[in-house]
């Protein structure tokens, strides 16, 4: 128990059964990761429409497609951006005493392209219930930063805390060779295994390495090494943890919603085709047969472009109602509006219809996003917490690995003007907050602020007097001959009254 193959099997089953779609106890189906993530993408599965052929159900699908999904996800994951960190280090403070950022943190950061890469943690988190972070050491001893997804990953916390991670899996296919290849972490080791099998299967249970090597690299030929980090180098972003212990995608609660709405939209497409265009027919009208077959030939072709006459004045004419669309134009409306409220997505994000509305009615609409954003910036704050520290245990500084004050310097979530922020900085100077708060409530990143603290030095060094001072030794004598001479100076107001 708890061997290299005992933790291979039992993580990679876990890993492969989170994959697909799975049925509980009460009937009910929870997608899995691959279900998740096209329905993210706008794939999701066919609906079924009674007396419609499936395969021109599949053709109608790609008219209709409308992932209103996409927008549940990105809607909060546009407002979330990271700017920095801030560890309490007594030498690095302000000179107002606030801590700053710290500058080895965003050099990390930055050597890891983790602007841009942060936001695949994120929308990774949510679109599929959870994303990892690894924290490698590199070639030249750094800290290496890599987003990695649920279905190549798989961690164990440790009975009873979880917190602290027991062990950590990747399983993944090399493209250049073509085998599969797996890394397994625990606290005190990482072994690395490979298998020529496209599809590995897992039992779950037995501590066997049936049909799996060590991965001999050149200097691990055995394919065992000692991990220097002593923890398990993986840092998981957890997405709605409340609703799910092992998270809950974004747009997980709203699946039905949406494939309601595909449903509403094949309806208004076979409507559209079928009922949309009046249908006419004919009376009294004496038609034809083949003299071959014996069938009726058809007089008329139906067209928009054609009209139909007859000699016979017998014959009357008419025509069928058009469906009317507007139900089904107003089914799709409710089905939107359940996933706004459900989602807590602002309406006009989803509608696009914004028309003599005000700032504070907009502001009041963004509540809902806004309260998700903050409640995902604590969360996903402490796993980058967690993921600096490793970074910082691969740097050897055992200070910062172990700071426990920590914090996430994020972006402002709310959409705010420049007037508004120069304002708001405004009346906070005078109630006493520090200029660099300040400087951070209006929205620059704490490069920007170091650059300006920068400036502002030198302006004030640079900064003309409003007169020029007096040499020092000047200025004693004439306060020396003030004192010597007894004469007082006579203002207006010693003048005697000439009256």
């Amino acid at each position: 128990m708890e061997s290299p193959g005992w933790w291979l099997q039992r993580l990679g089953k876990k890993m492969l059964d989170e994959r697909s779609d799975s049925v509980g106890d009460d009937n009910e189906v929870t997608p899995g990761l691959t279900s998740l993530r096209q329905a993210a993408e706008g794939k999701p599965k066919m609906p079924h429409v009674p007396g419609v052929d499936p395969r021109e159900i599949v053709e109608w699908m790609r008219d209709a497609r409308t992932n209103w999904l996409s927008l549940v996800i990105d809607s909060p994951g546009e407002r979330l951006g990271v700017d920095g960190f801030r560890f309490d280090d007594p030498d690095k403070k302000s000179a107002d005493g606030a801590k700053v950022s710290d500058e080895e943190a965003n050099r990390i950061w930055q050597e890891n392209s983790m602007d841009a890469d942060s936001a695949l943690v994120h929308y990774g988190a949510m679109s599929q219930r959870r994303a990892f972070v690894l924290v490698e050491r590199g070639d030249d001893g750094r800290p290496v930063l890599t987003h990695e997804t649920p279905t190549q990953v798989a961690v164990e916390h440790e009975q009873g805390n979880r917190r602290k991670l027991a062990a950590g899996l990747k399983l993944w296919r090399d493209d250049w060779t073509g085998n599969t290849r797996a890394t397994l972490w625990t606290p005190a080791d990482v072994h690395e295994f490979t298998t020529k099998t496209a599809t590995p299967t897992f039992s779950g249970r037995a501590a066997e390495l049936r049909g799996w090597d060590a991965m001999a690299l050149p200097n691990l030929p055995d394919g065992y090494r000692t991990n220097d980090i002593g923890a398990v180098p993986l840092v998981p972003f957890i997405n709605r943890r409340n609703r799910r212990p092992e998270g809950f995608a974004e747009h997980e609660d709203v699946l039905s919603i949406q494939n309601r709405i595909n449903l509403s939209l094949i309806n208004l497409i076979a409507a559209m085709k079928y009922g949309a265009f009046r249908q006419r027919w004919a009376a009294g009208l004496e038609v034809d047969e083949d003299p071959v077959t014996g069938a009726s030939i058809q007089p008329f072709q139906l067209d928009i472009r054609k009209l139909w006459t007859t000699d016979d004045s017998e014959v009357k004419f008419g025509e069928f109602a058009a469906t009317d669309l507007v139900p089904y134009v107003r089914a799709v409306e409710a089905a939107v509006q359940d996933l706004a409220a459900i989602s807590r997505t602002p309406p006009h994000y989803l509608i696009g219809a914004v028309v003599n509305v005000s700032g504070d009615a907009l502001k009041a609409a963004e509540t809902g996003l806004i309260s998700k954003v903050r409640d995902k910036q604590r969360g996903f704050g402490e796993s980058w917490e967690n993921v600096m520290r490793l970074a910082f245990r691969v740097t050897g500084d055992e200070a910062r690995a172990k700071s426990w004050s920590a914090e996430t310097i994020w972006r402002d979530p709310e959409s705010r003007t420049i007037s508004e922020l120069a304002d708001a900085a405004v009346k906070k100077a005078s109630a006493g907050v520090p200029w660099r708060q300040r400087m951070e409530d209006m929205g620059y990143t704490p490069a920007q602020i170091a650059r300006m603290e920068i400036d502002r030095a030198a302006d004030a060094l640079n900064a003309a007097p409003a007169e020029d001072p007096q040499p020092a030794s000047l200025q004693a004598k004439r306060d020396a001959k003030q004192q010597e001479d007894p004469r007082t100076l006579i203002g207006r107001d010693d003048v005697p009254d000439a009256a």
